[in-house]
Formats: C-alpha cells, structure tokens, sequence
C-alpha cells in the first residue's frame, strides 16, 4: 500500500537539521525551501493596537527585551507568533 502525507508545516529548533532528519533519515522528498521574510514590525504600538482591534489574542503584555519589544499572540490554531519591533528599527514616515 502506497502512503502519502501531501503536506504539513512544522516548528523547528534548527531548520537544516529538521531538513536532513525529515529527508535522510525519514526518506521524505523536500518540494520547496523557501524563505518567507521577516515576520517584524517598524511601528509595534500601531499594529499592536490595530491586531487587539481585530480580535488578535496576545498570551501577555508587551514587553521589552534587549533584542527590541515584543509580544506575543496566538493564530486561530494555537501557533505562538511574536509581535517584533526589532531594536533600533527605523520608523516609517506617517502619510
């Protein structure tokens, strides 16, 4: 019988470790390996206020770390994602 996972998505500690284990250790065919940008903020207090506004549930307040402010919310499924405004970013000119 032929088995077959069409697709999934996953977390990882270390992405080419995650690679080499799921293809040569598992035998999977990797399709594609793309980047998919920086999930970052130039604006956090903006697009805080304007996720909170759309219903966004964020697991704690923003706080500040020394990689820049942060907070973090969770998608319709219970994935954590961070809300970042990298320290030093350079803020967009309004209008």
């Amino acid at each position: 019988m032929k088995r077959q996972i069409a697709q999934f998505s996953l977390v990882v500690r270390d992405y080419d470790d995650a690679i080499r284990f799921y293809t040569e250790k598992l035998g999977f065919d990797l399709i594609e390996d793309k980047g998919m940008g920086a999930v970052e903020t130039d604006d956090f207090q903006r697009d805080y206020r304007d996720m909170r506004s759309r219903g966004v549930v964020f697991l704690e307040e923003p706080c500040v770390e020394p990689y820049g402010l942060v907070a973090v919310f969770q998608d319709l499924y219970g994935n954590k994602w961070d809300l970042l405004e990298p320290r030093g970013a350079k803020k967009r000119p309004s209008g």
